[in-house]
Protein backbone atom coordinates (compact mmCIF):
# COMPACT_ATOMS: atom_id res chain seq x y z
CA UNK A 1 0.00 0.00 0.00
CA UNK A 2 1.37 3.55 -0.58
CA UNK A 3 1.33 6.29 1.54
CA UNK A 4 -0.97 9.16 1.16
CA UNK A 5 0.88 12.78 1.55
CA UNK A 6 0.23 15.64 3.64
CA UNK A 7 -1.88 18.03 2.04
CA UNK A 8 -1.75 20.46 4.75
CA UNK A 9 1.59 22.04 5.19
CA UNK A 10 2.23 23.43 8.55
CA UNK A 11 4.53 26.42 8.95
CA UNK A 12 7.09 25.73 11.59
CA UNK A 13 7.16 29.61 12.84
CA UNK A 14 4.56 32.52 12.11
CA UNK A 15 6.89 35.25 13.25
CA UNK A 16 9.95 33.51 11.00
CA UNK A 17 10.05 36.87 8.37
CA UNK A 18 9.42 39.22 10.96
CA UNK A 19 12.91 41.45 11.37
CA UNK A 20 12.13 43.69 14.01
CA UNK A 21 10.55 44.50 16.92
CA UNK A 22 8.59 46.95 15.41
CA UNK A 23 7.30 44.56 13.12
CA UNK A 24 6.56 42.00 15.69
CA UNK A 25 4.39 44.77 17.06
CA UNK A 26 2.43 45.35 14.02
CA UNK A 27 2.28 42.07 12.71
CA UNK A 28 0.68 41.31 16.26
CA UNK A 29 -2.08 43.95 15.79
CA UNK A 30 -3.83 41.80 12.94
CA UNK A 31 -6.14 40.43 15.96
CA UNK A 32 -7.48 44.03 16.49
CA UNK A 33 -7.84 44.06 12.98
CA UNK A 34 -9.79 40.77 12.76
CA UNK A 35 -12.24 42.11 15.71
CA UNK A 36 -13.08 45.43 13.25
CA UNK A 37 -13.70 43.27 10.47
CA UNK A 38 -16.43 41.16 12.66
CA UNK A 39 -18.03 44.53 13.79
CA UNK A 40 -18.39 45.33 9.94
CA UNK A 41 -19.69 42.22 9.32
CA UNK A 42 -22.28 42.84 12.33
CA UNK A 43 -22.95 46.04 11.75
CA UNK A 44 -24.15 45.06 8.01
CA UNK A 45 -26.22 42.26 9.29
CA UNK A 46 -27.74 44.37 11.79
CA UNK A 47 -28.41 46.97 8.82
CA UNK A 48 -29.98 44.08 6.49
CA UNK A 49 -32.47 43.22 9.43
CA UNK A 50 -33.68 46.95 10.25
CA UNK A 51 -33.99 47.30 6.59
CA UNK A 52 -35.64 44.09 5.23
CA UNK A 53 -37.51 42.87 8.35
CA UNK A 54 -38.35 45.99 10.56
CA UNK A 55 -38.72 48.81 7.67
CA UNK A 56 -36.59 50.35 9.89
CA UNK A 57 -33.09 51.19 7.66
CA UNK A 58 -30.20 53.01 9.63
CA UNK A 59 -28.55 55.89 8.68
CA UNK A 60 -25.02 54.87 10.08
CA UNK A 61 -24.26 51.55 8.87
CA UNK A 62 -22.77 51.89 5.57
CA UNK A 63 -20.92 54.99 6.78
CA UNK A 64 -19.87 53.03 9.23
CA UNK A 65 -19.19 49.57 7.49
CA UNK A 66 -16.85 51.58 4.59
CA UNK A 67 -14.76 53.51 7.39
CA UNK A 68 -14.43 50.38 9.26
CA UNK A 69 -12.89 48.34 5.63
CA UNK A 70 -10.98 51.56 4.43
CA UNK A 71 -9.29 51.45 8.05
CA UNK A 72 -8.48 47.62 7.63
CA UNK A 73 -7.31 48.09 4.56
CA UNK A 74 -4.92 50.82 5.02
CA UNK A 75 -3.56 49.30 7.96
CA UNK A 76 -2.94 45.82 5.41
CA UNK A 77 -0.03 48.06 4.33
CA UNK A 78 2.30 47.92 7.46
CA UNK A 79 1.50 44.70 8.32
CA UNK A 80 2.20 42.79 5.14
CA UNK A 81 5.55 44.62 5.33
CA UNK A 82 6.12 43.82 8.65
CA UNK A 83 5.80 40.04 8.14
CA UNK A 84 7.52 40.31 4.62
CA UNK A 85 4.62 39.24 2.69
CA UNK A 86 3.99 42.35 0.17
CA UNK A 87 4.14 41.18 -3.53
CA UNK A 88 7.76 40.95 -4.97
CA UNK A 89 9.32 39.12 -7.70
CA UNK A 90 11.59 36.36 -6.33
CA UNK A 91 12.85 35.31 -9.88
CA UNK A 92 15.99 37.54 -9.56
CA UNK A 93 16.45 37.85 -5.52
CA UNK A 94 16.39 33.91 -5.56
CA UNK A 95 19.22 33.40 -8.49
CA UNK A 96 21.42 35.65 -6.78
CA UNK A 97 24.35 35.22 -4.00
CA UNK A 98 23.78 36.32 -0.23
CA UNK A 99 25.96 39.56 -0.70
CA UNK A 100 24.01 40.19 -3.96
CA UNK A 101 20.76 40.12 -1.84
CA UNK A 102 21.63 42.45 0.73
CA UNK A 103 22.67 44.94 -2.07
CA UNK A 104 19.08 44.10 -3.57
CA UNK A 105 17.59 45.22 0.17
CA UNK A 106 19.75 47.94 0.29
CA UNK A 107 18.53 49.01 -2.86
CA UNK A 108 14.73 48.06 -2.00
CA UNK A 109 14.29 49.55 1.96
CA UNK A 110 16.53 53.38 -0.30
CA UNK A 111 13.64 53.30 -3.25
CA UNK A 112 10.96 52.24 -0.55
CA UNK A 113 11.93 55.21 1.70
CA UNK A 114 12.31 57.77 -0.61
CA UNK A 115 8.34 56.37 -1.96
CA UNK A 116 7.03 56.75 1.31
CA UNK A 117 8.50 60.07 2.22
CA UNK A 118 6.60 61.08 -1.26
CA UNK A 119 3.15 59.90 0.24
CA UNK A 120 3.92 61.03 3.68
CA UNK A 121 4.46 64.54 1.80
CA UNK A 122 1.04 64.16 0.47
CA UNK A 123 -0.84 62.91 3.65
CA UNK A 124 0.13 65.33 5.58
CA UNK A 125 -1.31 68.32 3.11
CA UNK A 126 -4.36 65.99 2.45
CA UNK A 127 -4.77 65.54 6.53
CA UNK A 128 -4.04 69.24 7.09
CA UNK A 129 -6.87 70.11 4.38
CA UNK A 130 -9.25 67.77 6.44
CA UNK A 131 -8.76 68.81 9.89
CA UNK A 132 -8.10 72.46 8.91
CA UNK A 133 -10.60 75.42 7.88
CA UNK A 134 -9.18 77.66 5.56
CA UNK A 135 -8.63 80.44 8.64
CA UNK A 136 -6.43 77.47 10.43
CA UNK A 137 -8.97 76.33 12.86
CA UNK A 138 -9.74 72.54 13.54
CA UNK A 139 -12.25 71.36 11.69
CA UNK A 140 -12.81 67.66 10.82
CA UNK A 141 -14.00 67.04 7.36
CA UNK A 142 -17.73 64.95 7.21
CA UNK A 143 -18.88 62.70 4.75
CA UNK A 144 -21.47 65.27 3.70
CA UNK A 145 -24.64 63.15 4.88
CA UNK A 146 -27.05 64.01 7.35
CA UNK A 147 -24.99 61.82 9.92
CA UNK A 148 -21.52 63.41 8.99
CA UNK A 149 -19.11 61.99 10.56
CA UNK A 150 -15.92 62.94 10.87
CA UNK A 151 -14.65 59.81 8.89
CA UNK A 152 -12.91 61.45 5.71
CA UNK A 153 -10.49 63.27 8.40
CA UNK A 154 -9.96 60.28 10.29
CA UNK A 155 -9.18 58.33 7.01
CA UNK A 156 -6.88 60.90 5.86
CA UNK A 157 -5.04 60.70 9.30
CA UNK A 158 -4.92 56.98 9.18
CA UNK A 159 -3.17 57.23 5.61
CA UNK A 160 -0.25 60.06 7.25
CA UNK A 161 -0.08 57.35 10.48
CA UNK A 162 0.25 54.14 8.04
CA UNK A 163 2.83 55.82 5.26
CA UNK A 164 4.60 57.35 8.30
CA UNK A 165 5.09 53.97 10.33
CA UNK A 166 6.11 52.39 6.42
CA UNK A 167 9.14 54.99 6.28
CA UNK A 168 10.00 54.21 9.86
CA UNK A 169 9.79 50.05 9.01
CA UNK A 170 11.83 51.08 5.85
CA UNK A 171 14.59 51.98 7.85
CA UNK A 172 15.00 49.66 10.38
CA UNK A 173 15.02 47.29 7.58
CA UNK A 174 17.35 49.16 6.24
CA UNK A 175 19.93 49.31 8.90
CA UNK A 176 19.22 45.77 9.62
CA UNK A 177 20.24 45.17 5.75
CA UNK A 178 23.20 47.00 6.28
CA UNK A 179 24.68 45.13 9.25
CA UNK A 180 23.42 41.77 8.33
CA UNK A 181 26.95 39.54 8.06
CA UNK A 182 26.59 37.51 4.35
CA UNK A 183 29.57 35.44 5.76
CA UNK A 184 27.45 33.92 8.45
CA UNK A 185 24.96 30.73 8.75
CA UNK A 186 21.31 31.40 7.60
CA UNK A 187 19.17 30.87 10.43
CA UNK A 188 15.27 29.17 9.84
CA UNK A 189 14.21 31.47 7.62
CA UNK A 190 17.14 31.70 5.69
CA UNK A 191 17.90 34.90 6.51
CA UNK A 192 21.39 35.78 8.08
CA UNK A 193 22.51 37.54 10.87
Amino acid sequence: MTEIPDIVTHADDVDAEIRTGLDRVVAHSTTVMGWAIFLAFAITVYEVISRYVFNSPTFWAHESTTFLIAAIFLIGGPIALARDKHIRVRMIYDAVSPAARRWLDIVNSIIAMIFFAGLAYAGWIMSWKATHSPTGEIHLEGTGTSWNPPTPAMLKLLVLACVALMFVQSLLHLIKAIRRDVDAPANIAGERS
